[in-house]
């Protein structure tokens, strides 16, 4: 319904605007039209949408085209200006094969629920290509959970390394419920990790730093969702499906 209201609006426009026409040759152009000759042409044009109604749909569809062309372009374009922080950070989470050149680069949040919808089809994705390249980036925005899985996350990594974020990881994306602090410890020792080690590590100033910077990336990136891809240069906002990442990266790498 958006869509059809903004395709209208040049059409309203044109018909609530006094429309210049010629009379007697060029000299007499931009003579605006009588209220009686505005009237007929506001006339003919509604009855000729009424016999072709299917014209509005080329016009939202045309108008879906271009917005999603300009928004392709403004995406491309920030990834390229923040490439340096989104493959090269030196501190998040690296999966699949660290040696491809092709990389997918996820935002995610612990309690999103199709940020956990997403994490099967990623799997397979990486399991099925071998050539990607994945890094995720802790993007807390869905309340104090959220942030406590992300501190929880970021402690495992800085204490323990990529062994002990992803086992971590893995445990809270397929958690049920909500992360909450009562239920922390439980889930820190099902990914083998010790509470006492961990929750001294989460308050330290790295844990904030990291986040924050991932805060700070989401922000210059327009970010305001979970999950967002960037796959090489092109970036999609929600969820995707397993046979839509696979033509993703077909489309890119064919681009290369």
């Amino acid at each position: 319904m958006r869509n059809m209201i903004l395709a209208l609006l040049p059409l309203a426009a044109l018909l609530a605007a006094p429309v210049a026409h010629a009379q007697g040759g060029g000299d007499q152009a931009g003579v605006e039209m009588t209220v009686a000759e505005r009237d007929a042409f506001r006339a003919e044009v509604r009855d000729y949408l009424l016999e072709n109604p299917e014209i509005l749909n080329e016009m939202v569809k045309i108008l879906d085209e271009r917005q999603k062309a300009r928004t392709s372009q403004t995406d491309q374009q920030l990834v390229a200006a923040n490439a340096d922080e989104l493959f090269n950070d030196g501190y998040s989470w690296v999966t699949g094969n660290p040696e491809a050149d092709f990389t997918v680069v996820e935002f995610l949040d612990y309690q999103c629920g199709y940020c956990r919808k997403a994490m099967p089809e990623v799997t397979e994705l990486l399991e099925s290509d071998g050539q990607i390249r994945m890094i995720v980036k802790d993007f807390p925005i869905l309340g104090p959970g959220s942030e406590l899985a992300a501190r929880a996350v970021t402690a495992a990594m800085i204490t323990g390394g990529p062994e002990a974020y992803e086992r971590l990881h893995d445990v809270l994306m397929t958690a049920k419920g909500q992360i909450a602090d009562e239920s922390l410890d439980r889930v820190l020792r099902e990914a083998d990790l010790d509470p006492d080690t961990i929750r001294p590590a989460m308050e330290d100033p790295e844990v904030d730093r990291r986040i924050d910077r991932n805060r700070a990336l989401a922000q210059e990136l327009a970010i305001t969702g979970t999950p967002t891809f960037v796959f090489q240069t092109d970036m999609v906002r929600g969820y995707i499906t397993l046979a839509d990442m696979r033509q993703v990266v077909e489309e890119l790498r064919g681009t290369e």
